[in-house]
């Protein structure tokens, strides 16, 4: 049986078993482990058990003709794996199922999986950095690092391997930086990058420019949301502001600059704000952006935090204690 179209992706992995002893196909082994962590397992004992009940399903997508294989056999096999091979697999799945809509933001951010760490090598723990296309609701892609201030190398590669063009790109403060910048623009894309106050020059500028006051005498354009949710009331206030000479020279420093963005957000409980429930968000972008589009996107950026929360309570990744070999890494790749 031919491999159907959606897992011919993955048929280019090298299988580095020796080929006379091979009872599994390497393909099955993928799409077991694939289906079985889409249906909430998390362990290797978990996947072949999920693979007891619904073997007459996978053999509708697979081959399986040589039953299931063992559960020694899933957890070896997935370690074999190359994980950069795997990764590039995935992307090319995404790719051919998931085209990105005109300004679609695609929200860039990283996930530590805590119970990755392996002592005996010397490795800290697995951090993720996910591309995550926020309309469509799916990861373009992940990037591996040991270190969350390594996010800022990771962040380029991941970018090498995706497809964003047309895209609104956003990045939290760690990825406000000029060669990301640039990198985004080379892709053919727009970014919204986050600036905070160890920033230095830049997160000064906007100090400097930006008052309270301008929230209701602001000579350019503003846009406020309100919710209530569990007797709490949150404000969302966003102004723009595309005359970049406030930044002086700065404007010249960053690649495409067009936009300079301020988020107010006020929470409160009862008819007084305290001023711990004001936070204040910078942003930069090289795209002309409104103020309905600016609070829009940077709302949608932390839709990625929602697939962080899907990972830890449906697929239990900070619990997993999965280290050996390459398996930690193609585990989280899949989840």
């Amino acid at each position: 049986m031919s491999e159907p179209k959606p897992f011919m992706h993955f048929s280019v992995i090298r299988d580095h078993r020796q080929t006379a002893k091979v009872e599994h196909k390497l393909i099955d082994i993928i799409l077991l482990t694939i289906c079985a962590v889409l249906a909430g397992q998390d362990d290797w004992k978990g996947i072949y058990h999920f693979g007891e009940s619904h073997l007459r399903f996978l053999q509708l997508l697979g081959d399986f003709s040589g039953g299931l294989p063992s559960v020694s056999t899933i957890a070896r096999v997935m370690g074999m794996i190359n994980p950069t091979r795997l990764q590039t697999c995935f992307i090319e799945w995404m790719k051919s199922c998931c085209e990105l809509a005109e300004g679609e933001v695609v929200a860039i951010d990283g996930k530590t999986v805590c119970g990755s760490y392996d002592n005996s090598r010397g490795l800290g723990t697995i951090h993720m950095v996910n591309a995550f296309a926020t309309e469509n609701g799916v990861s373009l892609g992940q990037e591996k690092v040991y270190e969350k201030r390594n996010e800022i190398i990771a962040i380029p590669k991941l970018l090498d391997l995706l497809d964003v063009s047309g895209g609104l790109v956003t990045i939290d403060a760690i990825g406000c930086q000029k060669k990301i910048a640039q990198k985004v623009l080379d892709k053919n894309a727009d970014y919204l990058l986050a600036v905070k106050g160890n920033h230095g020059k830049l997160g000064q500028a906007f100090d400097d420019y930006f008052h309270m006051g301008m929230l209701q005498s602001h000579d350019g354009d503003t846009y406020s949301t309100q919710e209530k949710s569990r007797g709490q009331q949150e404000t969302r206030l966003a102004l723009v502001n595309d005359d970049l000479s406030v930044l002086g020279d700065l404007e010249y420093d960053w690649p495409g600059i067009n936009t300079m963005g301020i988020v107010v957000s006020i929470r409160q409980q009862g008819d007084v704000a305290h001023e711990s429930e004001v936070s204040v968000r910078y942003y930069i972008s090289s795209k002309a952006l409104g103020v309905k589009t600016l609070l829009s996107a940077t709302r949608s950026h932390w839709l990625v935090e929602s697939m962080h929360w899907i990972l830890d309570t449906e697929f239990g990744e900070d619990g997993s204690r999965k280290r050996a070999d390459d398996r930690a890494e193609n585990f989280a790749r899949i989840r």
